[in-house]
């Protein structure tokens, strides 16, 4: 993936904070996206991401801090923004008795100038269905005349809040293909998920965001590689089964995390590590019932920092 630009930033926030009564949705964030910078802001349902997403579409008035876009403010230049941003919300509620290509001409309507409708519907894969009312559609379908609609204005910034939450896997590759093709073209895109292969095929640097704060910033590599793990190994025991502390004293084991009989590990040297934790485990008299091994993830990096699972909320 590409480097952050060394210009100016696309979007910039600083101190930001949003309360909604007693709760604390954004607590002090701060962020820099670079042109043409994939960022993605990554965490759980009720981390905060969707808020600071519509302070910075000026959808939401923030309780304090800054925010600049393409070096501009709401407050100052809501007009000029409007017509250079691209918006995906995480629901999209379009007339459903709309043709697909009258909806997306309606929204081309809005800007001064764009992109022809008919090409967009050819990207996002919607020609052959140009003449079906909205109503018509699937799920994975709306979705993708959501991104057509956010991309006719031809914006320089784009803003997709968990784009692709409830759609199957087939949807949902073909709309990372088209968020991809988007970035190549030098623009810049904001992207919230708590899917965690999402960020890592897409973002160049990503955000973890939990309780309304960045917790780890990087690039996934750079997140992954933090943990200082070679390989994750989580063993099933049987109920009732000891063997934490044998696990715990395996040279190679960096981490262990228990959730009832079922330990997630962070391991060294995997080759030597694994005999020795099944050794381990023999001796204690805690067999095992299931065993898996993985690559270290970004979601082995939201558990190592919190102790809490991305889907946990």
């Amino acid at each position: 993936m590409s480097q952050p630009s060394t210009a100016a930033p696309a979007l910039r926030i600083r101190g930001l904070h949003k309360s909604y009564r007693d709760v604390q949705a954004v607590d002090g964030l701060d962020l820099d996206v670079a042109p043409g910078e994939c960022f993605g802001l990554l965490g759980p349902n009720g981390a905060g991401k969707t808020t600071t997403i519509e302070i910075c579409e000026g959808l939401t008035r923030p309780d304090a801090g800054e925010v600049s876009v393409l070096g501009h403010r709401w407050a100052d230049d809501a007009a000029w923004l409007r017509r250079r941003i691209g918006v995906s919300l995480q629901e999209t509620q379009f007339s459903e008795k709309l043709t697909v290509r009258e909806t997306v001409t309606l929204f081309r309507t809005f800007y001064p100038s764009g992109r022809d409708p008919e090409a967009v519907l050819d990207q996002v894969q919607l020609t052959e269905k140009r003449n079906a009312r909205v109503g018509q559609l699937s799920g994975g379908q709306k979705q993708r005349l959501a991104i057509a609609v956010a991309l006719v204005g031809e914006p320089e910034l784009l803003f997709l809040d968990e784009p692709t939450t409830g759609l199957d896997p087939q949807s949902r590759r073909q709309l990372w293909e088209l968020i991809a093709g988007f970035k190549a073209a030098g623009r810049t895109v904001i992207l919230t998920t708590h899917y965690m292969e999402e960020a890592e095929r897409l973002a160049d640097r990503v955000a973890i965001v939990d309780r309304g704060r960045v917790i780890a910033l990087g690039t996934p590599r750079e997140l992954v590689g933090s943990l200082g793990a070679e390989q994750m190994v989580e063993l099933q025991l049987r109920e009732g089964a000891a063997g934490v502390d044998a696990c715990r004293a395996v040279p190679g084991v960096l981490d262990l995390r228990q959730d009832g009989t079922l330990l997630s590990l962070r391991v060294a040297r995997l080759h030597q590590t694994l005999p020795a934790l099944l050794q381990a485990l023999r001796d204690a008299g805690a067999p095992v019932e299931e065993l898996r091994t993985h690559a270290p993830t970004l979601e082995d990096v939201f558990v190592a920092l919190t102790g809490r699972r991305l889907r946990d909320g």
